[in-house]
């Protein structure tokens, strides 16, 4: 059994709060990591140890894997929980755990190289018998891009080989648009990902983007825990999910989880991870595998009733897993990403001080935040300012009930993603079910009431503050109490 009795949180805002409020319960301690940006977030301040980090940007501090190893060992961590992002998908980072005699929280170095490159993943796929979108290995040059997009056939998305999240995709609808398109994904993977390598797939129109949970221990058990609906994107990224996907038969749903878990025992794949899916038609195909904790993960633990967190810690001690499951999951969960962005200059981001910052509550509302009031948000980071998860018996009571979270919500300094989600909440298709990647652009008319909800602001928001306290925060005046 491997040790996890303290526990190093290589991460920071709220998925780093997230992890230390189970191991809390747990009753392991934790240490922080916080560069100078986070000195008063409140991660930090949860932790039992808090540890600076230095570098040359806030950043580049929470990706020295040297300076992370190095403080869990002068702070008698012998494990580390990477969070998501940062390092979470990082082999290297994996493997200097393992160096040290420190218990990484996550999947093995092995799995994540397998599934870390997109061409090397679908080729294991593909020998697995998962369904892989068409598409073609590394491209060379532009004249072979050119020769393949001709044998898949217009459109093609351009994508890089060694990363995900939407990362430097490209479309393009003919032969005409397809050199820029690549040279652009190039360029954007060589930025993000350290390697120019691209690849083309056929472009699937009007898709839908779901993605199915998965746990697997070290003795042999692999779960899949359920699917999430993740088609309400911007920028091939996501603003909301949800779970059980709308209009998913049963024979469907049982066809992806045992895909998914095909996948995840091709590349023995040990603790949580999640593997995505496109959706057209009647067919689904793999996209990719998340070989870390999900940003959506709350939604799966919502229906389940299970701790997600907990279990990637009893994994990664060598404990079982239930070889006959959890319990069937109950009800609807949605998940709404608070992001500081605004959504009417094409959610472009918009870091500023938080003057009053008050979360929903009441029944079943679940708020995962990393800020507080007063903060300011850095522009170094990810714009993900908290997560509201509501739940409830069905889809129209959770959309109901997120109506309501989301008029509570008190949140007022940066511009937020709080007005599109209402104005989302409202549009008929949504509410219906008529969804996919596209939706956005397919409904002008939803930053249209965007701009409405924007003016409104929550009832709520006159008991945390006036204009006066707004002000003195803007001018930069100390605010009495605060650490």
């Amino acid at each position: 059994m491997a040790n996890v009795t303290r526990v190093l949180v290589a991460n920071r805002g709220e998925i780093a709060l997230r992890v230390m409020r189970t191991c809390r319960e747990l009753g392991i301690p934790t240490v922080a990591v916080y560069a100078e940006p986070d000195a008063r977030a409140p991660h930090v301040y949860f932790a039992d140890e808090q540890v600076r980090l230095e570098g040359p940007s806030p950043r580049q501090a929470y990706l020295d894997i040297e300076q992370l190893i190095r403080v869990a060992r002068d702070h008698r961590a012998d494990a580390i929980h990477p969070g998501y992002g940062f390092l979470s998908e990082n082999p290297a980072f994996a493997e200097a755990c393992a160096t040290e005699g420190l218990t990484f929280i996550g999947p093995s170095a092995a799995s994540m190289r397998a599934m870390g490159n997109k061409v090397e993943s679908r080729r294991r796929m593909t020998a697995a018998g998962v369904p892989v979108v068409p598409g073609t290995a590394a491209i060379a040059d532009e004249a072979a891009a050119l020769v393949e997009a001709k044998r898949i056939g217009y459109p093609v998305m351009v994508k890089a080989a060694a990363g995900g999240g939407g990362i430097g995709m490209r479309v393009a609808k003919g032969a005409e648009d397809l050199p820029a398109a690549f040279e652009a994904c190039r360029r954007a993977a060589q930025s993000s990902f350290g390697s120019p390598d691209v690849y083309l797939e056929r472009y699937l129109s009007h898709p839908r983007h779901i993605e199915m949970q998965v746990l697997a221990d070290a003795h042999g058990t692999t779960l899949a825990l359920g699917e999430r609906e993740c088609s309400i994107q911007r920028r091939h990224q996501k603003l909301l999910e949800e779970t059980p996907a709308v209009g998913l038969s049963e024979s469907r749903r049982a066809a992806m989880a045992a895909a998914a878990v095909k996948a995840a025992a091709a590349v023995r794949y040990h603790n949580a991870g999640t593997v995505e899916f496109i959706v057209s038609g009647d067919d689904f195909y793999f996209l990719e595998m998340n070989t870390r904790l999900q940003v959506e993960h709350p939604v799966t633990e919502s229906v389940l009733g299970v701790d997600l967190v907990r279990e990637q810690i009893r994994v990664a001690r060598g404990e079982r897993l239930p070889s006959d499951g959890y319990p069937a999951p109950r009800g609807h969960a949605i998940e709404f990403r608070i992001n500081a962005e605004d959504p009417l200059r094409n959610f472009m981001p918009a870091p500023r001080r938080v003057l009053r910052y008050a979360p929903p509550t009441g029944p079943g509302v679940r708020v995962d935040s990393g800020i507080r009031p007063h903060q300011e948000i850095s522009a170094h980071f990810d714009s993900l300012l908290l997560k509201l998860i509501v739940w409830a018996e069905d889809r129209p009571a959770a959309i109901g009930r997120g109506r309501r979270a989301l008029q509570e919500l008190v949140l007022t300094g940066p511009k937020t993603t709080v007005p599109f989600h209402r104005a989302l909440l409202d549009e008929p298709d949504f509410v219906n079910g008529r969804i996919s990647t596209g939706f956005i652009d397919e409904h002008p008319g939803l930053l249209e009431r965007t701009k409405a909800f924007a003016t409104e602001g929550s009832p709520l928001e006159p008991l945390y503050g006036g204009g006066e306290i707004a002000a003195a925060i803007a001018a930069g005046a100390v605010v009495a109490g605060e650490r």
